[in-house]
């Protein structure tokens, strides 16, 4: 730890401080909107969620507030291209010192780093999910006494999430363990846990709960900042000629549009076949998906930010931590599952702030691909196997080599039928893998409540596709409806999308609110969050109420959007006591 760093802690912090400390140490001219708010929280202790568009300063909450705390920071951060970045764009502050622990360096690299963390030289240790499973590396944590826990790309904790990575379901068990006493401790009575700090660039209202949940965060200040992206200009482009038709308008707005930019595709044959054709026009242009091997992603993905390229045509691989701010357009070549996984990728244009371009290039036939993703139930007979193997160990835990051996699947397979067990609340698993029945569950009533589960979110599914269906048909104000999704009500056309550019979002517009006073009392008689209550889809949250619909997501249903008229007439919803 520098001299500097120790004088700055020995100060008790106000806002005044955090901005006089952004300028000096940082070079920030003033804290972007919800900065200061979320920091403020961090040094009372209080754990924060913020939701922070791309690019508008996330990683400075938890860096300015590590200046103010006592202990190391850790920061989980789910890839290692991602973790490299941010160690060396600390680096490049000369404000912090930070550390990465992962499996690509070695075990002389990783010693090192845990060395630069005992001795104070370095304040941040970035860490993958995967390692926390390690008991060693939470034993060296305990001992550290962090006291600032970050869950970047937070969304990944959310099974609603489009990026849902089961490893960071255990990460709430991580800060619990931190703040558990080891024997190595002095009994000062101080307090252990760190305080938390979770963050995402998107995640709609269910995200949040749930991220705030998994984590196991401590009443805390949910700081979110708005959705829209004004710079981005948004367009669907809508083709009924055919796939070769719209595989010819994908190619001529690629080539055509300012550079450098994304073209996402649905899989890697598309990767590599638009990748050739552009590349035929004389683009230097590269394929990026999972098939391609690390080195060869890590080589796109560093020319790519360079500067080298003028586009990667990638599948859903690419795109998270990519720290590029003059991304000019980002162009879906097919429908993605969710308008979430939509609006991520979407993110990734205009960090600069400059004007960028957002286009969906769709045909209706292509939901049919994310449908098939969306269906199918699950195999109840892998259900039964790996429930008895888990029932067979007694309430003890089972390891999960056992659990595999028993059922007869691959570690993938088991892995899955375990999550799936765990969110129906009929097992429960451990860091480690180790598996152990949950309340006496029976393995019928496990397999049952694992089934239950499994429809209730592919249903789910299924309406956040139908979501994105009412995005690219819709007439009215693209960006009105994006944010609506989130959420946030834009209340008036953006005039920076196709549809207000056509004129037909105005129209709508006009119709809604007129319609709206035409009715006995229009959507103003429910507001984004009020609980809700429908006789058969059961509980749900309003998400959106504008002129004469509002949207609510069921618990067990997903997105319905109704027709204010219908749900007042037919009395379809009561407020939820």
């Amino acid at each position: 730890m520098s001299a500097s760093t120790s004088r700055v802690r020995e100060q008790r912090p106000t806002l005044a401080d955090v901005e006089r400390t952004a300028r000096e140490r940082f070079g920030f001219s003033a804290l972007r909107p919800g900065q200061g708010e979320a920091v403020e929280a961090l040094l009372a202790g209080q754990d924060v969620l913020a939701v922070m568009p791309t690019g508008r300063g996330k990683s400075a909450v938890y860096q300015l507030a590590a200046l103010w705390l006592p202990g190391p920071t850790v920061v989980v951060s789910p890839l290692i291209a991602l973790q490299r970045d941010q160690v060396q764009a600390l680096a490049r502050t000369g404000v912090h010192d930070a550390v990465a622990v992962n499996s690509s360096q070695s075990a002389r690299e990783n010693g090192a780093a845990w060395d630069a963390l005992s001795t104070g030289d370095a304040e941040f240790v970035f860490l993958a999910p995967e390692q926390l499973a390690r008991d060693d590396v939470r034993e060296r944590l305990r001992a550290l006494r962090p006291s600032l826990f970050v869950v970047d790309e937070a969304h990944c904790v959310s099974s609603w999430g489009h990026d849902f990575r089961p490893e960071y379901l255990r990460l709430g068990d991580v800060v619990a363990e931190l703040a558990a006493p080891s024997e190595e401790d002095d009994d000062d009575g101080g307090q252990r846990r760190p305080v938390v700090c979770a963050l995402t660039a998107t995640a709609a209202p269910p995200v949040r709960r749930e991220v705030v949940a998994r984590l196991g965060m401590r009443d805390p200040a949910v700081v979110v900042q708005g959705f829209d992206r004004p710079n981005i200009y948004l367009e669907v482009v809508r083709e009924t000629d055919g796939a070769d038709a719209k595989r010819a308008v994908v190619v001529e707005r690629a080539a055509t549009a300012a550079k450098p930019g994304i073209v996402y595709v649905a899989t890697r044959r598309d990767a590599e076949a638009y990748a050739d054709d552009l590349s035929h026009l004389g683009l230097d242009v590269e394929a990026y998906h999972a098939g391609l091997s690390a080195e060869d992603r890590h080589w796109v993905h560093e020319a790519f930010t360079q500067g080298d390229l003028d586009v990667v045509v990638a599948t859903s691989a690419f795109g998270m931590g990519i720290d590029k701010p003059d991304v000019r357009f980002v162009l879906h070549a097919s429908v993605t599952d969710s308008l979430d996984s939509y609006y991520q990728e979407v993110g990734r244009a205009g960090r600069d702030g400059e004007p960028s371009l957002a286009t969906l290039c769709y045909r209706p036939e292509d939901l049919g691909l994310q449908r098939f993703h969306a269906g199918g139930g699950p195999d109840e007979q892998a259900l039964a196997d790996v429930a008895g193997a888990v029932h067979d160990g007694g309430g003890e835990p089972v390891p999960a080599a056992e659990v595999r051996a028993a059922a007869g699947l691959t570690a993938t397979r088991t892995t899955g039928v375990l999550n799936l067990l765990e969110q129906a609340g009929a097992v429960r698993v451990s860091r480690e893998g180790a598996a152990w029945a949950d309340g006496g569950t029976a393995v019928g009533a496990a397999v049952r409540g694992a089934v239950e589960t499994a429809q209730e979110r592919r249903r789910t599914d299924r309406s956040r596709l139908e979501m994105l269906r009412g995005y690219a048909e819709t007439t009215g104000c693209r960006r009105q409806f994006l944010l609506a999704y989130f959420g946030e009500r834009l209340a008036e056309p953006c005039g920076s999308c196709d549809t207000c550019s056509s004129g037909s979002a105005a129209a709508v517009h006009a119709e809604r609110a007129s319609a709206a006073e035409g009715g006995a009392s229009g959507a103003g008689s429910y507001a984004v969050d009020d609980a809700v209550e429908h006789a058969t889809w059961g509980p749900g949250v309003v998400m959106s109420a504008d002129g004469d619909r509002i949207t609510v997501l069921f618990e067990r249903e997903g997105y319905k959007t109704l027709a204010l008229a219908a749900v007042e007439k037919a009395h379809l919803l009561t407020r939820a006591s």
